[in-house]
Parts: structure tokens; C-alpha cells; sequence
């Protein structure tokens, strides 16, 4: 017996030595771009007489899938006119011609859905092509042209605009979503291709509340002295050892009736203390809000704010915070406080200021759009029937069988264009059977929903659902699930099903 036992450690041993001096894998680029968009959209004659044009403003990721063409997607807010509170989603395809040197064609298609703040979007389905012309600085770029908006699924919004964009290329390093989870010695990283800086990343989920100081009086609510209690997530990329810019989505879960969201995107300074410890942030954000009976006058929002953080254990920080959410004419204005967790990620390199490294793990992320089905969605006043929209889901995993979920949804079909989710969770997924495609899963979300006359009452809800991935190559996969959604305070109770794809890979994060 102790003869056995000596053999089991002995090959268990090997094992380990063997998987620690295994070679790291190839890092790989993957070419890409963010853009923010602007159009001034015409509005119909509704229900506000001689309404102004909509001020439309997007922000977009979109991969290269070879030197011309590509894809990604991109989330829509209102920052003038008299619809703040109008959001969507959609996925972008386009193509990109050079006519010289530094002049570019760009010719390109959205479909999304969306709405809200009481506008005639429909179902919230809504196509957006356009051809635009550029001209490429270098470091970011610039294009302008012709562009047509249409929500056409009952909707009364559509017409001809001129739009213009600012693009600025941002290109990431991964390898394939197989590699997760496995543990590369320092030195044998330094080899690869890996050996080079680090690029340092924030990951939170908060939960914020919105003291309204002033607000106009609508004839849904009376908001002026509540507090809306918001829950979201924000995502942070350092550009220097201390600057950094974010993008954060909120929606409300209570408080006020449930349809608010906004969405933020900001830079800040860092401020490290007690041995990196402690942490003080000053942020300044621009953005989009509205909806949930809010005027928010126009949509556009400011948002200065001051964050505390401490560390727990390891790269987890705890963060309270305290700043101003208001509209430049103080139209809506509110005094804001929270608290969020934080995890700090050195990614994508091996190479940081003042920081020793022993080894690096590969972390799986997984990025879902799909198209949710609702079955006999649950109105406030209107007759019952089914409700469609897009969703995105983020994944990361903690390890090869747990991850963590943040999903954002707008419906575009149904007559729910104003209804919106925004969610986190926790999901478990098996190992891959039947041969090696396929993996099932289940997971539970919970968040914020509303609008679109869907009965959410104060907006909270919860998801589960359980499904199947069939894998199709190294980094997509079919994707479908059943579920079932059930709101805290309002009559949305019902099944769904859901089929998309998910794009996966994974990146070097450093110990």
C-alpha cells in the first residue's frame, strides 16, 4: 500500500513539474476600433407639438475580421431633444475601403433594438445603415456622411440624417478559450511572446443611489426628495500608472417606477496609499440618462465623483463612493453615494512598474448576443402578448467550471420598445461531452428591468435559465436556453427561450 501511495504522488508530482515547464501558448492580436457617433435625428409629430430632433449618440467596439471588413456592437443613448431616457442595442457590421494613403470609404449597417421616454419606437426593432467618408490621423481618426434611421416594427421614428464619428484603433492580445486556467511560470512566459508591459484593467459591480435634490414633476411621478436605487457595473482600462478612463451602466431596481438606466463614459486619477492598500479615485464621466418617469431634459448627464477603496484580499478592493449625477441645466439633479466590489486585473504581459510576478493564469471570457423570447410578457395597461428583444451577456470564469455574468437586454420586438434589463449573476457549466462540442450550463441573474409598459413594478427581477453550447471553432459557438423570469413587485412572470452565438478566447492575467 505505501508502495502504491508513493507511485500515485510520484506521477501526481510529475504531472504538476510537467504543466508548470509546459511552453506558454502564442499570444495572438486581434485588430479592432472603438467609435462614438453622433446624428440628429427628426421626430415625428407624437405627442409633443413641434418636438426638436433627437441628438443620438453611440459608442461601438468592432473586430476586424480581415483588413476591410468587420463587426461588433454598439449602445445608443439620447443627450438632446425631449427624449432623454431613449437607449438601445444593436450589432454592427461594416467595411472599410482606403481610397489613399489617409481618405477612407466606410460603409456600414446596425440592427438593434430599444427605445423609451415615451417615443414612438414600436416594437423597438430598428435599422441604422450608413456611408460615410474619413480621413486617418494616425492615433484616431475621422468620418462623416449619409446615414438612415427606421424603426420599423411599428414605429414612427425614420428618416435621413447627416452623422459623424470619431474612431480610435484599440486592438487586444488573447489566445484560444482552451488555455483557461492554466498556471505558466514567470520564466517560461519571459520566453514567449508574452514578455511585454502589462496592461492594468478594473472590473466592479456597485450598488449606487441617487438623492434627487430637484426634478420636474411628470404626470407618472413625483420624484423630487427619492431616492432611486440603482445597481450596475463599470469597466476600467489605466492608460498610465495612475490615469485611466471607464464606461458605466446603472438601472434602477427601486424607488422611483422601474425604467431608468444611464449610461457613463468618463477618465480619472488614481491616488494609492498604505502600501497600494488604500486607494482614492477622482472620476469626471459624460453620458446618457433617463426613463422611469425621470425628465432628465434631453438625456445629457455630468457626473463628478470621489471613490475610496480598501483592500480585502489579493487584488479585491471594497469602494465607497460620493459624487453629483445631474444635466448641465440642473434641470434633474441628484446627490449620489454607493458601494461596489473591485477587482484589479495585470493583464496581457508580464513586464510592470515596481511589481514581481511569480506566474500567470489564463482567464476565460465569453461575449453572448442573443435574442430573447418572452412568452405572454405581462403588461402594465396593455393587452398581454409575447415580447422579443437583444441581449449581451459577459462572462468571465473564475475558474474551468464557475463564472460571474453581467447581461444588458432591449426589447425590439413586441410592442415593448422602451423595456430594458440590465443583470448580474452567477453560472455553472460542465465539462464538454458528446465528443468535444458540446457544454451545458446553468445560471442565475438578477437586476434591474423596466419600461415599455411592462409590468416590472419598482423594476427588480430574477432569471434562471439552463442551457447548451455547441461549439463551431476555436472562439465561436451556437448557444441556446430556457429559462424563466419572475419580477419582485409587478405581474412579469413568465418562460423564455433564447438562441445566439458566443465569441470566447482568453488572456494572460498575471499573479
Amino acid at each position: 500500500m505505501k508502495k502504491f501511495s508513493l507511485l500515485i504522488i510520484t506521477i501526481i508530482t510529475c504531472q504538476i513539474l510537467v504543466s508548470q515547464n509546459e511552453t506558454a501558448p502564442n499570444k495572438l492580436t486581434q485588430k479592432g476600433f472603438a467609435k462614438i457617433n453622433f446624428l440628429s435625428i427628426n421626430m415625428p409629430e407624437f405627442n409633443i407639438p413641434n418636438e426638436p430632433n433627437m441628438g443620438f449618440s453611440g459608442i461601438h467596439y468592432n473586430l476586424f475580421l480581415n483588413e476591410s471588413f468587420y463587426t461588433g456592437l454598439g449602445i445608443y443613448g439620447a443627450i438632446t431633444g425631449e427624449r432623454g431616457g431613449f437607449f438601445t442595442l444593436g450589432i454592427n457590421a461594416g467595411y472599410k475601403k482606403y481610397l489613399t494613403e489617409k481618405f477612407y470609404l466606410d460603409t456600414g449597417f446596425h440592427f438593434g433594438g430599444g427605445g423609451g421616454a415615451g417615443a414612438p419606437d414600436g416594437g423597438g426593432a430598428f435599422i441604422l445603415p450608413h456611408f460615410n467618408l474619413g480621413y486617418n490621423f494616425k492615433h484616431f481618426s475621422l468620418n462623416t456622411g449619409w446615414s438612415y434611421v427606421n424603426f420599423f416594427d411599428d414605429g414612427l421614428i425614420k428618416g435621413n440624417q447627416l452623422n459623424i464619428a470619431l474612431e480610435i484603433p484599440l486592438n487586444y492580445v488573447y489566445t484560444n478559450y482552451n488555455k483557461r486556467e492554466n498556471i505558466y511560470q514567470l520564466k517560461e512566459l519571459n520566453k514567449s511572446n508574452w514578455n511585454q508591459k502589462t496592461q492594468r484593467t478594473s472590473l466592479m459591480v456597485h450598488l449606487n443611489n441617487l438623492d434627487v435634490t430637484k426634478a420636474l414633476p411628470t404626470q407618472e411621478q413625483v420624484i423630487q426628495g427619492k431616492t432611486i436605487r440603482l445597481a450596475g457595473f463599470e469597466f476600467a482600462n489605466y492608460f498610465t500608472k495612475n490615469w485611466f478612463g471607464f464606461i458605466k451602466v446603472d438601472g434602477a431596481y427601486s424607488g422611483i417606477k422601474a425604467g431608468y438606466m444611464d449610461v457613463f463614459l468618463g477618465g480619472g486619477y488614481h491616488f494609492s496609499f498604505n502600501k497600494n492598500n488604500t486607494h482614492i479615485l477622482t472620476k469626471f464621466s459624460i453620458g446618457a440618462g433617463g426613463g422611469g418617469g425621470v425628465n432628465s431634459d434631453g438625456g445629457f448627464m455630468i457626473a463628478p465623483d470621489v471613490s475610496l477603496e480598501q483592500k480585502l484580499f489579493k487584488n479585491t478592493f471594497i469602494a465607497i463612493n460620493k459624487g453629483y449625477l445631474l444635466t448641465p441645466s440642473q434641470l434633474f439633479s441628484t446627490s449620489s453615494y454607493g458601494v461596489g466590489l473591485k477587482y484589479y486585473l495585470d493583464r496581457s504581459g508580464t513586464i510592470a512598474n515596481k511589481k514581481h510576478f511569480s506566474s500567470g493564469k489564463f482567464k476565460g471570457v465569453d461575449f453572448i448576443i442573443k435574442h430573447d423570447w418572452y412568452f405572454n410578457a405581462k403588461r402594465i395597461s396593455e393587452p398581454t402578448e409575447d415580447m422579443h428583444q437583444i441581449s449581451l451577456q459577459i462572462n468571465l470564469d473564475l475558474n474551468k467550471h464557475l463564472y460571474v455574468a453581467g447581461q444588458t437586454s432591449f426589447a425590439n420586438f413586441g410592442n415593448a420598445g422602451a423595456y430594458a434589463e440590465g443583470l448580474v449573476g452567477l453560472g455553472i457549466k460542465s465539462k464538454k461531452i458528446m465528443g468535444i462540442h458540446t457544454r451545458f450550463f446553468g445560471q442565475i441573474l438578477t437586476g434591474a428591468a423596466g419600461g415599455g409598459n411592462i409590468s416590472t413594478g419598482e423594476g427588480l427581477i430574477i432569471k434562471p435559465s439552463f442551457g447548451a453550447d455547441y461549439q463551431l471553432n476555436n472562439t465561436l459557438n451556437l448557444r441556446g436556453s430556457l429559462g424563466y423570469v419572475k419580477a419582485k413587485g409587478g405581474n412579469l412572470n413568465n418562460a423564455f427561450i433564447n438562441l445566439g452565438l458566443s465569441y470566447n478566447f482568453s488572456f494572460l492575467n498575471m499573479k
